[in-house]
């Protein structure tokens, strides 16, 4: 059985294509070169998370050890809610249904909706603005980098990215709901 992309993706594609494929052809610019978007993408594949959770408890000696715990649970578990989307709900990439969307950088799947990038980039910030704020100084601009990249190197959809980031603001939300640390 082949999977069927739903109809709501069908139309955000053809309003969105246009603009993805603008964003797409801008993003080797002095501004903002090819080759930051691919670092940034890199990055947000799991390295800059990783340090993050691992950093908890040098960064607070007395609630590091839970934040290490609260970080990495909610990253599993946006992790299973993602994949879960992403392989249920079939949206092409953009580069796929728009040839004329150039990709730059090969992606893992051949799916779209949502940008897990984006996903984690926007929970981690959220849980760092409640955990360690003076972070924010560099967690916050990676975070729109990470998401800027994913639609600059044709791999996603500015809803997917926009999706993500909700996704991700949800889960942070959730966890800080659930998993309340005491002070």
């Amino acid at each position: 059985m082949t999977p069927r992309t739903p109809t709501v993706f069908e139309r955000l594609d053809l309003l969105e294509w246009r603009l993805c494929h603008r964003f797409a052809l801008a993003s080797n610019t002095r501004l903002l070169p090819l080759a930051t978007l691919r670092i940034a993408s890199k990055i947000g594949d799991w390295p800059a998370w990783v340090v993050l959770i691992l950093a908890q408890p040098l960064l607070d000696p007395s609630l590091g050890w839970q934040r290490l715990l609260q970080f990495s649970l909610t990253a599993i578990a946006a992790l299973l809610v993602y994949r879960l989307l992403k392989t249920r709900l079939c949206r092409e990439r953009p580069s796929i249904t728009f040839e004329c969307i150039p990709c730059t950088e090969p992606p893992r799947d051949r799916y779209s909706f949502p940008s897990g990038h984006t996903m984690h980039a926007v929970m981690f910030t959220v849980l760092t603005a409640t955990s360690t704020p003076w972070l924010l100084v560099i967690v916050a601009p990676l975070a729109v980098v990470i998401a800027v990249s994913r639609v600059g190197l044709g791999l996603h959809y500015i809803s997917d990215v926009i999706g993500g980031g909700l996704i991700g603001v949800m889960f942070a939300l959730a966890s800080l709901e659930l998993l309340p640390l005491a002070t």
